[in-house]
């Protein structure tokens, strides 16, 4: 059963005021990227529809897309059943990776092969 939650109902402490975002394509699914959030990031998703994450190398808030135009509408948010993680379902104008790659998960870990 979904409940309705509102920010003040995550657990921001657990992870020192962050808050881990896993970033879908809407439409595809595909996992984009693994982000994060505090509290400010999320009220101003919610405010203006458009991803924003507290991104840890520039000890910051950030719009997604602010320097490459790539925004992500948030179409969803979804909260994980110990309110600790979100999941942002969205509409991407380009690519999710820093790197130009429409996601961030595009390497490959070599894996160990079994006798």
């Amino acid at each position: 059963m979904r409940k309705i939650l509102s920010v003040d109902d995550l657990d921001f402490e657990k992870m020192h005021g962050l808050i881990p975002v896993v970033v879908q394509d809407c439409d595809s699914l595909e996992v984009l990227t693994l982000a994060y959030v505090n509290r400010e990031a999320l009220e101003k998703t919610l405010q203006t529809g458009y991803a924003h994450y507290y991104r840890r190398s520039h000890s910051r808030v950030m719009k997604k897309g602010e320097t490459s135009g790539h925004v992500q509408e948030v179409k969803e948010i979804l909260v994980d059943c110990d309110y600790d993680a979100v999941l942002f379902l969205v509409k991407p104008s380009g690519p999710a990776c820093h790197l130009g790659e429409r996601t961030c998960f595009h390497n490959e870990l070599k894996t160990r092969k079994r006798p």
